[in-house]
Order: structure tokens, then C-alpha cells, then sequence
């Protein structure tokens, strides 16, 4: 039987394949492109990305928003094109990395959705978990740990052992909250207008919270007041305000978690420290970061983005520890 543990993520999709040579099979965009006229579908994953911004004869749907999926059809579409990727065959199983405490309703949503998907055997771990075995932390029933996974458009937030989450939640922030973000701060800053994709390449290019860091890059815009193109020098410094203030946000709620544990769980994360993953987690400075205001150790995974996928194929690997950590 072929197993895949998947990620699907508001911006990206990973998918893991048990027993492959490489793990990860497939990482792209979740977004299909859909002809405004007619509704037929025209492209999907990162083919659909690159027209972001760039069509009037298209539109690019994120059928995943905020961690939740809000297009059920083209979710299935697309879902089922990444899984003909992979040379999906009958009698797949398949496990899907979701958010800290992801409710029935939203399972359910994944359920139909796998089943438009031709999937019939599914189950649903939270990302918590996964991520921190992902980065090889080890954790269990006495030795607990804590996970941030900042993504796209949810955190996950939690402490937890193998005998489940001691306290945890699930925040509507992520890397797209700072995209936006950084267009409005761009616009009240140069008068200049720019689009998502710009957004997002300007928070990847130089996007930084290591202290006064002068990367620069060049972006192209509209001038907000006479309409015409233009380009200004951007500076890691100058962007710095939009992704701390979400950063900031999520370090808040962590606080609350930290309060929330039993003392001698609380010494434990004194010792081991925070454990931080997830795409926004590739920032420069973000560990030094998180680890100043929280006073403690902060772990940046090697592969960030990659950690909940590569967790979920290590619980796919180990019966025992699936029937554990699934959620029921």
C-alpha cells in the first residue's frame, strides 16, 4: 500500500511518500488559475502562481485559506492532480498534517474532499507533533516539548509529550498576514503601489530581524499619485515594522501557553527551549528573535517549511506511534 503524510498548506502543498528515496515528492503553490467566463479550471499549482497578478482572462483561487479549506471542489481538483504527480495508486493511505486542535467540521471538509480525491483510507495528525519530530525532537510521554509552526496562514502553537497536547491553540496569522502588511507599509511610506507576489518577494529577498540589516532590493510599483510606473530601493530595515508586529503577536500568545503549563513541564521547556517551524521560520534573525523575548533557547529546523511533512512521514513509518498521535 502506498502511504503519504501531506501538508496542505494555505500557500504550499507538501506531500511525503513512504518508502521513496527522496521523502518529499511534490512541493507547490496551492492555487489553481480559473477562466473568469467560462469556470474552467486552466492551471494548477505553481503554473497557476505565476499568473498571479499578471491575467484579466483568469482568476487564481487559494481553495485553502488560513489553514482551512473554503473551496471544496477545486481543493478536490487540485489535490487529485498533485496526488497524479506522485503516481498515486489504488489502495493509497493517506495522513494529513492539520492545524493544533483542527475540529471535526474542518476534518469532515478534508474527508469530502479526499473522497472527491478518488482517497478512501484517511487520517489527521496535528502539526505540533509533526513538527517537532520532523526536526528530530525527542519527545515522550516524560520528556515534553514546545512547537511553534508559523505558516502561511496559521500558527500552531503547543506544548505537548506523547500522552497528548498540554496546552496549545491555533492563531489566523502567518506569512500572508505580513505580505499584506508590507503592501500597505510600502504605499504609506513611498507612494508606491505593489502587488501580493511583490509582497511576498520582498519579505523572501530581504525580509529580516536580525538588527539593522541593510539587504536592499528593488521593487516595482505604481505611484499611487500619478498612476505611472516606478521603482524605489527597499531595505531590510524598512520592512522590519510589518513582520515584527505579527512576529511580536505570536510571542504574546506563546507567553499565555508557557503560563498556562504546570510547573515542573514549565522547567523542562526552560531546559530544552522553543522549537520553531515552518516557511516564515527561514527569516534571518527569527530564532535570536523569539529566543530575546521569551528568554529562552529558540530552534530553527533546518528545513523549516519541510518539518511538519517530514514528521508525518516518520509517524506513516511507525504503526505504533500513528495509532498514538492520530487524532480520534
Amino acid at each position: 500500500m502506498t502511504k503519504f503524510a501531506i501538508d496542505f498548506g494555505t500557500a504550499v502543498t507538501k506531500i511525503y511518500q513512504l518508502g521513496s528515496a527522496n521523502g518529499v515528492v511534490l512541493a507547490e503553490a496551492t492555487c489553481v488559475t480559473v477562466d473568469k467566463l467560462t469556470g474552467e479550471i486552466k492551471g494548477f499549482g505553481n503554473e497557476a502562481k505565476k499568473v498571479l497578478g499578471k491575467t484579466a482572462e483568469t482568476n487564481v483561487i487559494f481553495p485553502v485559506y488560513e489553514g482551512e479549506i473554503v473551496n471544496e471542489e477545486l481543493a478536490a481538483e487540485l489535490l487529485g492532480y498533485f496526488l497524479g504527480k506522485t503516481g498515486k495508486k489504488r489502495g493509497t493511505e493517506v495522513m494529513f498534517c492539520v492545524p493544533c486542535g483542527c475540529s471535526r467540521e474542518s476534518r469532515n471538509k478534508y474527508l469530502r474532499v479526499s473522497g472527491r480525491a478518488g482517497l478512501s483510507k484517511v487520517t489527521f495528525t496535528e502539526v505540533p507533533y509533526l513538527a517537532a519530530l520532523g526536526m528530530g525532537v525527542p519527545v515522550s510521554e516524560s520528556n515534553p516539548a514546545f512547537s511553534v509552526d508559523i505558516g502561511a496562514g496559521k500558527t500552531s502553537l503547543a506544548a505537548f509529550s506523547l500522552d497528548g497536547i498540554i496546552a496549545g491553540l491555533n492563531m489566523n496569522v502567518g506569512g500572508n498576514n505580513m505580505d499584506v502588511h508590507i503592501i500597505d507599509h510600502i504605499a504609506q511610506t513611498y507612494n508606491l503601489k505593489i502587488g501580493l507576489s511583490t509582497a511576498e518577494k520582498l519579505k523572501n529577498t530581504v525580509g529580516s530581524l536580525i538588527p539593522h540589516d541593510h539587504q536592499s532590493t528593488v521593487v516595482q510599483g505604481r505611484d499611487i499619485t500619478t498612476g505611472k510606473p516606478r521603482q524605489v530601493v527597499v531595505y531590510s530595515d524598512d520592512i522590519v515594522r510589518p513582520i515584527s508586529g505579527y512576529i511580536n503577536t505570536i510571542v504574546e500568545y506563546a507567553e499565555l501557553i508557557l503560563r498556562k503549563l504546570p510547573e515542573e513541564v514549565s522547567a523542562n521547556m526552560c531546559r530544552s527551549g522553543i522549537y520553531l517551524t515552518g516557511g516564515v521560520c527561514e527569516m534571518p534573525g527569527l530564532g535570536d528573535y523569539v529566543a530575546e523575548r521569551l528568554q529562552m533557547d529558540a530552534h530553527v529546523a533546518d528545513d523549516p517549511q519541510m518539518a511538519a511533512v517530514l514528521g508525518g512521514g516518520r509517524v506513516l513509518g511507525n504503526p505504533a506511534l500513528l495509532s498514538k498521535l492520530q487524532m480520534q
